[in-house]
């Protein structure tokens, strides 16, 4: 097996936090791999399986864990148009509102003005909501973690299975074992 660090790089070279990257063991993904010995046992084979098995388990939970974080971030940015939305309405309701009603009451008669000034900000401020419902709206669910776990699955009820179940001599496709219809 290899080693994979699991933080991201920064522009000084160092990862998001002081401390060094962390190695996460991974299965190595070239098909160019050393053929295992022949003497080795059932029982080698199946530790070794678990083993590749744990490690695709820890791999997934890492992507869940990135795909979930960049949700979130999403959610924070669309909640920012909320934030706007609230600022625009307690500041500049008092003097905004009482200056364009003035200059209003110069056409108007001075509740037609103050009616309008109030119109107008509610429309701002329903179009600073609608901006941040938009965002929130396309935050998704991790779709690739979801495929891969399933997939994950598919393969630790392959290797569960009693031996009598499972036909070596079927070539393993993405979800399992080829059948004569795929």
């Amino acid at each position: 097996m290899t080693a994979v660090t699991s933080t991201q790089q920064t522009g000084n070279g160092r990862g998001r936090n002081s401390r060094p990257p962390a190695e996460v063991p991974s299965i190595p993904l070239s098909p160019d791999l050393p053929a295992p010995p022949a003497d080795q046992s059932i029982g080698d084979l199946v530790r070794e399986a678990s083993t590749h098995l744990s490690t695709l388990f820890r791999s997934e939970v890492e992507l869940a864990k990135s795909e979930v974080a960049a949700e979130i971030r999403k959610g924070v940015r669309g909640s920012v148009y909320f934030i706007v939305a609230l600022s625009i309405l307690v500041f500049s309701l008092f003097f905004l509102f009482l200056a364009v009603a003035e200059v209003l009451d110069i056409w108007l008669p001075r509740s037609a003005a103050f009616g309008i000034v109030f119109v107008l900000m509610l429309l701002s401020t329903m179009l600073f909501a609608l901006l941040g419902y938009l965002r929130m709206r396309s935050i998704r669910a991790p779709e690739r973690t979801i495929n891969s776990v399933r997939d994950t699955a598919a393969l630790a009820r392959r290797f569960q299975a009693e031996p009598a179940e499972v036909d070596d001599a079927a070539p393993l496709g993405p979800r399992g074992p080829l059948g004569p219809t795929d």
